[in-house]
């Protein structure tokens, strides 16, 4: 009986990993979709700008809820307040002059007001193969790592 018990977890471990990424990967889908809302109302009570790059974290925070969105919740380094960062070609733009599949934040290894560009970006991905990436316009996209080439950064 125990053999079959052992080859019935054996089984299923995979499975349930492949199930917490999976749920991880959702969650920090929605954290940066509520950071891209955050980051929007923000530019339209600030003259339609986007906040500036030094302090976008501080900008946003109100706006965001709780703090806790601004963490992967894959990501291994919990001590880190933040796992994103924020295109700094956006910075003080006019939201309505970025164009819309313009990458807006990005995940990164992690800290406060963190702003940048592609050197930022993770090397491995926490979700897989794939990236999280929340767009100018308000939309968040899974980026398989093959086309992570393709983004655009300027907007």
């Amino acid at each position: 009986l125990i053999p079959v018990f052992a080859i019935l977890a054996a089984m299923l471990l995979p499975a349930l990993a492949k199930a917490k990424q999976r749920a991880q990967t959702i969650a920090c889908v929605n954290n940066m979709k509520q950071l891209g809302l955050a980051v929007r109302l923000y530019s339209r009570d600030h003259q339609n700008q986007f906040p500036p790059v030094t302090t976008w974290c501080d900008a946003i925070r109100s706006s965001a809820g709780s703090e806790r969105i601004f963490q992967c919740p894959a990501a291994d380094d919990k001590a880190q307040r933040c796992h994103y960062a924020f295109n700094a070609k956006l910075a003080g733009l006019e939201a309505s002059k970025a164009a819309p599949d313009t990458v807006l934040i990005f995940e990164t290894g992690g800290g406060w007001n963190l702003s940048g560009g592609p050197e930022l970006m993770l090397d491995h991905s926490r979700h897989g193969r794939v990236f999280v990436v929340a767009l100018a316009d308000g939309s968040v996209q899974q980026i398989h790592e093959s086309r992570l080439n393709t983004l655009r950064w300027d907007p």
